[in-house]
């Protein structure tokens, strides 16, 4: 059996609360990333990239529990399992802002760390920049546009309007699921080069 509404149909209100959301995320993403804070702290400032790397890792298996959940009409659980998603992106953002603040850019290659890619760091890193920057080039357009459709397809659930929130899954759950993992794939490529 489906669950009843959580929240109250007033798509005037969310389509303003979910594109206020989406433009300051996406500002705010843009701007704060070109900024780096120069603070000597305790810690390496790379633990955020880790802390990114896991939750994107657990948003992915909770997208794939949430897709099993539903399949087995645990509706319950499902919807469990993505507002957790959902959190748990959300603490992904503020880490993701925190770690380009605090660390910078890092070029892909870069073995000693100077923020210049000389020639032989090129040829040193072959073929499998190329493939970084694929990943990369498709990871963050989709990164950046994917936040609208989410909440657009919580709002759906929330509001008990199920067959515009199963339409909706089809676009959003494989974009989500891909902007995942391919942030784990960033990471684990990008690691060796963190200074």
């Amino acid at each position: 059996m489906l669950l009843e509404p959580s929240l109250k149909k007033n798509d005037l209100k969310a389509k303003v609360f979910i594109y206020t959301v989406s433009v300051i995320v996406f500002v705010a993403v843009a701007v704060l990333t070109k900024v780096k804070l120069e603070l000597q702290l305790p810690f390496n400032v790379h633990v955020f990239a880790l802390a990114n790397a896991v939750i994107n890792s657990m948003v992915a298996l909770l997208l794939l529990a949430g897709l099993v959940t539903v399949k087995n009409k645990n509706y319950m659980l499902h919807k469990k399992i993505m507002l957790t998603a959902i959190f748990l992106s959300v603490l992904f953002l503020v880490s993701y802002i925190a770690h380009h603040l605090l660390a910078g850019d890092t070029k892909f290659g870069d073995i000693n760390h100077d923020g210049i890619l000389s020639h032989e760091e090129k040829l040193s890193a072959g073929f499998t920049r190329m493939i970084y920057y694929v990943i990369l080039l498709t990871h963050i357009p989709l990164a950046g546009i994917i936040l609208p459709f989410i909440l657009f397809t919580a709002y759906r659930a929330l509001t008990g309007e199920y067959e515009k929130h199963r339409k909706l899954v089809r676009i959003t759950w494989p974009v989500w699921f891909y902007v995942a993992v391919t942030g784990v794939l960033v990471y684990w490529m990008i690691h060796p080069y963190y200074g």
